[in-house]
């Protein structure tokens, strides 16, 4: 299958760079776009986080407010600038790439984008929770492998096999 248009759902993990490499690989093969995508956690567009809670939290509101949107201003120009240098990668290698972002659940988020762009495929990259954990905090990949509009490549994060331990018997005598 040749694919037109790919979306790189990419977080902020040391996984990221396996994901574009392999959306990388196949854009090469097929001539592809590369959309580089990040969402940015909706926690940096909650400002219910500042509560007012006493008059004294009244009169540092202003200033809490106001360093909240310095801090959702440096998030978003750290992604940028991130997602900038993906792409320059891309470029070098002649694939052509750009990226976006968008704020909020990066699951439903990664899904609308990839139908309002008309992706392909989505190349994004699993944790690996299993159990509690996933039941806990949800699975990203689960939920685009359920719920997006086109195929979908999943890379695995490498789970290194636990080292076995060798235990040697000794006898001594004293």
């Amino acid at each position: 299958m040749k694919y037109k248009k790919i979306l790189v759902a990419m977080d902020n993990s040391l996984q990221a760079a396996k994901v574009f490499q392999a959306a990388l690989d196949i854009a090469q093969k097929c001539g592809s776009k590369l959309m580089l995508f990040n969402c940015i956690n909706s926690y940096f567009l909650d400002e219910s986080a500042i509560s007012i809670g006493t008059m004294a939290d009244v009169d540092i509101y202003g200033t809490l407010q106001q360093q909240h949107r310095q801090n959702l201003q440096q998030e978003t120009a750290k992604i940028q600038a991130w997602l900038e240098a993906y792409c320059q990668q891309a470029n070098l290698r002649k694939v052509e790439a750009e990226y976006t972002y968008k704020f909020g659940e990066a699951s439903k988020e990664i899904c609308n984008f990839a139908k309002t762009w008309n992706a392909d495929l989505i190349v994004l990259g699993r944790r690996g929770h299993k159990g509690i954990t996933e039941i806990l905090l949800g699975s990203v990949s689960n939920y685009i492998l359920h719920n997006a509009p086109c195929t979908v490549l999943v890379v695995q994060e490498k789970v290194f096999p636990k080292e076995e331990k060798q235990v040697h018997a000794t006898t001594a005598a004293y």
